[in-house]
């Protein structure tokens, strides 16, 4: 078999299983390990797949660039948003995540509504600019331009001075064993620390995050107090995420 064959077929398993066991196909197949894991490595630097021991879970599409990230799933972020939107309570403090879904979150709070919300996001900043009655904190540090965030050592000690009511997180990644991660190692640095600072966590998650992972573990899924995914969800991907720990809840149509 061509290396690309076999290539298409490791990525086929992965969409069809979810994940990638390398010592099972090696022996299908009559390859050694370390031949398969050549591939697995190839694959994960094109971007592909994620590694990991032993095998591989599909990579997250959401690990691009903001601009690439803002196409993706924007039906889906229009619910999200109003159901991250609905557990915002007047006179409530909230860390609000960078991301696109956190921008739809803002465009479905009430103008009327007091409450304070702390950002490391320049951006999500300035789209709360114009909701006259909330107070926003802005967390300085080094601009992390892929996702549009602050991040560093002067986020995280800022951030440690804090605390929230609740936390609408953003990820790239959300998986039943791999948890709850992202992209970047600093990124995944603070938003431990946002976690860790909030009396509530909630992850807003489009479909393609779901049983996806990305390189840098935040944290897992029964540290959250909500998981909050779209209708559309599958039922096998709903057991696993709850077997996995999470309190699952869907956003209404």
């Amino acid at each position: 078999m061509l290396t690309t064959q076999r290539k298409q077929l490791i990525l086929s398993r992965l969409q069809a299983e979810g994940q990638f066991l390398v010592k099972p196909f090696s022996e299908e197949l009559g390859l050694s390990e370390d031949t398969v894991r050549r591939d697995l490595r190839e694959l994960a630097s094109e971007g592909k797949l994620q590694r990991v021991h032993g095998g591989a879970l599909p990579a997250s599409p959401a690990t691009g660039d903001l601009r690439v990230r803002t196409q993706l799933a924007s039906d889906e972020k229009l619910l999200l948003g109003q159901a991250g939107a609905a557990l915002v309570r007047p006179g409530q403090t909230v860390i609000l995540d960078g991301g696109t879904t956190s921008l739809q979150v803002i465009r479905h709070l009430p103008h009327d509504l007091r409450a304070t919300v702390i950002t490391h996001s320049p951006s999500i900043a300035v789209a709360l600019a114009e909701h006259a009655h909330i107070e926003v904190l802005t967390l300085g540090g080094r601009l992390f331009r892929h996702s549009m965030v602050n991040v560093g050592a002067s986020v995280i000690e800022a951030a440690m001075r804090l605390r929230a009511d609740l936390y609408l997180m953003g990820v790239t990644g959300v998986h039943p064993e791999a948890g709850l991660t992202t992209g970047d190692f600093e990124e995944a640095a603070v938003k431990r620390t946002l976690h860790e600072r909030a009396a509530d966590t909630v992850v807003l998650a489009t479909l393609d995050k779901l049983g996806a992972a990305s390189p840098f573990t935040v944290t897992g899924l029964k540290a959250l107090s909500a998981l909050v995914v779209p209708a559309a969800t599958s039922a096998a991907m709903l057991q696993g995420l709850r077997a996995g720990g999470a309190n699952v809840q869907l956003a209404a149509v």
